[in-house]
């Protein structure tokens, strides 16, 4: 048998490091776990991303889950020890190569595809990926592998969407702490809720204007990769397109969990505008919400990128008052941006408008 790789050695953080030892000495660290996430890229570059997690054995949720249960899965997301200093082997196409976890136990692998195989992607679409752990690092390890998925964007794909998550898509009351923490607690991906029509007018943005499209979702959130999980659940579950998260790193432990989502939000920025230099020859149609400074965000997209924005569209969340302030403050940035950001109080809004500037069809609604 190979030895345990004795993984406390990368972790940087004295106390935690101590916690990591411990549990390896005693026997007490669980299973490693690869969690992929879903990748992206083009026919020439792919960027892939994941984890090593002790597998604390999350069931998946269904509607009838007793209170408690949410609240135990609540716990494990946010107390998982990340494993760090393993190496993980990914195998894409005839590409096979070899990443170490950092020491939040996160891996990334950027490959560069040969040139024989650039033709084979050049009609993008979901390409699959495979994960494989090299390391022992618990006695009586098994096989610990994983499969992935790659979206690729094909050149002649002219249309990106990117929206936000919280308070956008699901609801998530992100500026009341209170009721967010009950959300968090007691809610799954099966009770917790989505906007109305947010999924249908989501899937005909998908297929566009002659329905036949298959346009790529990236999905730009202050949630974090912690939630990947659930948030995956939820939208498969309320048939949300599939597409690529692109989340934040924990920068906190478990006693501040209720902090998720929070922060100043403009990793936002440079996750889309990463987007915009990789798919240089797309247009993007942005959507969020007016919780989370997106209105911002977007503009100052908008300014840095002149001509690559179709157009914005905002859910202006809170009381009727609050909203018109939100309102007036969307109308000063789209004067200043000279794109269209359209302040909309319910889905069927920017539905309405989608269908006037013709970016979706009305067979498809």
């Amino acid at each position: 048998m190979k030895p345990l790789k004795p993984v406390f050695r990368f972790v940087k953080k004295p106390f935690r490091r101590l916690i990591v030892w411990l549990k390896q000495k005693a026997g007490w660290l669980g299973l490693p776990k690869i969690v992929a996430f879903r990748g992206y890229g083009t026919s020439s570059d792919v960027f892939l991303k994941g984890m090593v997690i002790e597998d604390k054995g999350l069931a998946k949720p269904h509607d009838q889950q007793k209170v408690w249960h949410n609240i135990l899965a609540t716990i494990k997301r946010f107390s998982s020890d990340e494993i760090a200093g393993v190496n993980v082997k990914v195998v894409f196409k005839s590409i096979t190569t070899i990443a170490t976890t950092n020491e939040d136990g996160y891996f990334s692998f950027h490959l560069k595809m040969p040139e024989y195989e650039r033709n084979k992607l050049k009609t993008g679409g979901w390409q699959p990926v495979y994960f494989e752990l090299l390391d022992t690092v618990v006695e009586n390890q098994p096989h610990v592998h994983a499969r992935g998925q790659v979206r690729i964007v094909a050149d002649n794909n002219k249309c990106i969407l990117v929206s936000d998550i919280d308070d956008t898509v699901l609801i998530s009351h992100s500026t009341h702490t209170l009721q967010k923490l009950r959300l968090m607690l007691f809610k799954n991906a099966h009770t917790r809720l989505p906007f109305p029509g947010v999924a249908k007018f989501y899937r005909s943005l998908v297929k566009g204007a002659d329905g036949q499209r298959s346009y790529p979702f990236f999905y730009v959130s202050s949630s974090e990769w912690n939630l990947y999980d659930l948030l995956s659940d939820f939208f498969a579950i309320n048939r949300m397109p599939a597409g690529v998260f692109m989340l934040k790193y924990l920068n906190h432990n478990i006693l501040k969990f209720w902090k998720s989502g929070g922060g100043n939000h403009f990793h936002k920025k440079k996750k889309i505008e990463k987007l915009l230099k990789l798919y240089e020859q797309h247009e993007f149609i942005l959507i969020g919400d007016s919780s989370q400074r997106d209105p911002i965000i977007y503009s100052d997209i908008v300014k840095l990128y002149p001509g690559r924005v179709k157009v914005i569209y905002i859910r202006c969340v809170g009381r009727k008052r609050r909203r018109s302030k939100q309102q007036q403050r969307i109308d000063k940035l789209m004067r200043e941006s000279k794109v269209e950001m359209i302040p909309v109080n319910n889905t069927t809004e920017a539905e309405m408008h989608a269908l006037k500037k013709g970016f979706i069809n009305l067979e498809n609604l």
